[in-house]
């Protein structure tokens, strides 16, 4: 197992045009058809000004208050979460649901309990995503959720009441 010091590169070519098609499915109003594992999020640019749109995977959604947990994958360094940084106000969509909500970054501590919580729940993707994000392969263990919070960015979309 390589350790890498920082995150994994962003996606490039056919990675990334496959990573894009999701966006396409909510612009048809087909997101229902990717469930409540993922949501797309309209943020505005911070050089533009301009609305963009990114699909990303739920870490956790609480029905009670429409809140939604996410995580930067490619770190601090994601447009969108550059974007978010300027411009906390989005709209979030997921299955045909939309609702504006403002991002918050968590602290690693919350962010570590969150991701030990989604790994109780998806111990095969927190895996193959870690290594993707990180490049390691991680189990899941406290300590691992908490390494994985220190570089990878959580997030809660806390919807607009």
């Amino acid at each position: 197992m390589t350790k890498k010091t920082t995150l994994g590169s962003a996606p490039r070519g056919l990675a990334r045009l496959a990573i894009r098609l999701p966006i396409w499915l909510y612009r048809l109003r087909l997101g229902w058809l990717l469930g409540d594992r993922f949501l797309m999020l309209t943020h505005i640019g911070r050089k533009t000004g301009q609305p963009h749109q990114t699909v990303l995977e739920v870490v956790r959604h609480d029905q009670a208050t429409g809140d939604y947990i996410i995580a930067s994958g490619w770190g601090e360094r994601a447009d969108w979460f550059r974007n978010i940084q300027k411009n906390p106000h989005v709209l979030v969509a997921s299955g045909e649901r939309r609702r504006e909500a403002i991002a918050e970054q968590l602290p690693v501590a919350g962010a570590a309990e969150e991701l030990c919580d989604y790994t109780r729940r998806h111990p095969h993707a927190v895996r193959a995503l870690s290594r993707l994000m990180i490049g390691e392969r991680l189990s899941g263990s406290v300590e691992d959720c908490r390494r994985l919070a220190e570089r990878v960015p959580i997030l809660m979309l806390r919807a607009r009441r």
